[in-house]
């Protein structure tokens, strides 16, 4: 039987969204990378933002908020401290706030262990700063809150690449581009209506490591998102939010740079392929319906946009879900003591290498201290035993799905999940949470030297636990 209807994935609720500037101060710590050679940034190439979406049941039960900001991520107490002043800003429990970062690579790191180093002294003032910031957003953002008609499309955009990239020669994998290996270049957006057809802002869904700008660069950056955000503004005259879909094995094609230009290109590019996605959507509140033939050189069949029937709207309507918790394996941690040894003995060939002016290898020390430095400051939060419990949230708007997740999932994590739901949008974000763990790989990717797994404290089969887990939460909300 011929179908007579597209559905056209809608949510009918209501929805606030606030935007704090939470760019740092020039002279703040900044290197993500560990072979930089920097430890101040020296200037600003686009402003940082957090943005503060508060979202309600059409009804107005059942609230929650979702913060998007641009920044790598935040020790567990930054965190939890964050989340609270967005709680109180807006009204909710904790809980209800789901807190999320764009990974930017260049923003800075503002982790408290780097405060005896030089521009960490700024690092805890300016947390201070923020967390005031995002809390009166997060009230504006809950005192603005109407209704809306939210519109889900689904783009391609081809920025992404896979990152697990065979060294042939050097009998190693290499975290870059790797041209062997096809990459998910799905897009989602998101388009939020006010009910006189007004656009209030659009939600871009992608999955990309924003790494465009690494080691040679000094200033504070969104990377790529800024440029995104800069482009899909302009040409719709409404806020652009992003989120950050599971990446954990992609990056961009052009990457690793110390040039401006190649990040504002990048966002370019992923701006531009979100403004297609939206020319797609049909009005708000609206599906695309067959109207019936019409006789001319030929017979044809006749589409329109038609508005949503009772029931589609009631479908429309339907708002549900929480906070979760799962075990996923532990792997075994690490030893202090030897990491504190293995902290001092980099350092101190990166001191001898430097008095001997051979830049490379102080370079390749430093980095290798960083490993080191990183994992002693995750050790202090890790739970003991061989599980780790790990939160996640899942809440159905509509006819969507939004996903949050910790750490840094393989891509698979969101591939699968559309893959299970194909009838439904699937919002994933990750570093929702526990950053701390690091990345979540399938079980068959342990065991061969990718870097992704040094840094884990997950061990196989939990990210495949973690997709199930999900799944199961999805299908009680069908």
């Amino acid at each position: 039987m011929s179908l007579t209807l597209q559905t056209t994935p809608t949510a009918q609720i209501r929805i606030g969204h606030a935007r704090a500037d939470i760019t740092p101060p020039v002279g703040i710590y900044h290197p993500m990378w560990g072979a930089a050679r920097h430890h101040r940034a020296t200037g600003i190439h686009r402003p940082l933002a957090a943005d503060i979406l508060v979202f309600a049941a059409a009804d107005g039960s059942s609230p929650w908020a979702q913060a998007q900001f641009d920044m790598v991520g935040l020790g567990p107490d930054d965190h939890k401290a964050m989340a609270a002043a967005i709680a109180a800003g807006a009204g909710l429990p904790a809980d209800r706030v789901v807190l999320a970062y764009s990974h930017t690579h260049a923003g800075g790191l503002f982790s408290r262990d780097r405060a005896t180093l030089p521009g960490g002294e700024l690092i805890v003032p300016y947390l201070d700063t923020v967390r005031a910031k995002v809390q009166a957003a997060a009230a504006l953002a809950a005192a603005q809150m109407g209704d809306a008609t939210l519109s889900y499309g689904v783009g391609r955009c081809d920025l992404a690449a896979n990152r697990d990239y065979w060294d042939e020669q050097r009998g190693l994998y290499a975290c870059g581009f790797n041209p062997d290996a096809r990459a998910d270049d799905t897009l989602l957006v998101v388009r939020a209506a006010a009910p006189d057809g007004r656009r209030l802002l659009t939600l871009v869904n992608y999955a990309c490591h924003p790494t465009t700008l690494a080691w040679d660069n000094t200033l504070v950056s969104p990377d790529y998102v800024g440029a995104l955000r800069a482009t899909v503004e302009q040409a719709t005259g409404a806020p652009a939010v992003f989120t950050l879909g599971a990446c954990g094995d992609l990056g961009p094609r052009h990457g690793f740079t110390g040039d401006l230009a190649v990040a504002d290109r990048n966002g370019r590019r992923l701006g531009h392929a979100a403004l297609a996605a939206l020319e797609a959507l049909d009005p708000p509140g609206h599906d695309f319906a067959y109207a019936g033939p019409v006789v001319s050189g030929a017979t044809l069949g006749t589409w329109l946009p038609a508005p949503q029937s009772e029931t589609r709207q009631a479908e429309a309507r339907r708002f549900g879900g929480g906070r979760y918790m799962v075990d996923l394996p532990q792997k075994p941690r690490p030893d202090a003591d030897a990491l504190q040894r293995e902290l001092a003995d980099w350092l101190a060939r990166q001191h001898e290498a430097d008095a001997a002016g051979d830049a490379s290898a102080a370079r390749d020390y430093g980095a290798r201290a960083e490993r080191a430095r990183r994992w002693l400051n995750r050790l202090t939060s890790l739970p003991a035993g061989d599980r780790y419990p790990y939160p996640f949230t899942v809440r159905r708007m509509g006819d969507g799905f939004w996903v949050g997740v910790g750490g840094e999932p393989y891509n698979y994590l969101q591939t699968e999940l559309r893959r299970r739901f194909p009838d439904h949008p699937v919002v994933v974000t990750v570093l929702a949470g526990e950053s701390g763990v690091a990345y979540l790989l399938p079980a068959d990717r342990y065991g061969k030297g990718l870097y992704q797994e040094e840094p884990s404290i997950l061990a196989p089969g939990c990210l495949e636990t973690l997709i199930d887990a999900v799944t199961a939460r999805m299908t009680e909300l069908l």
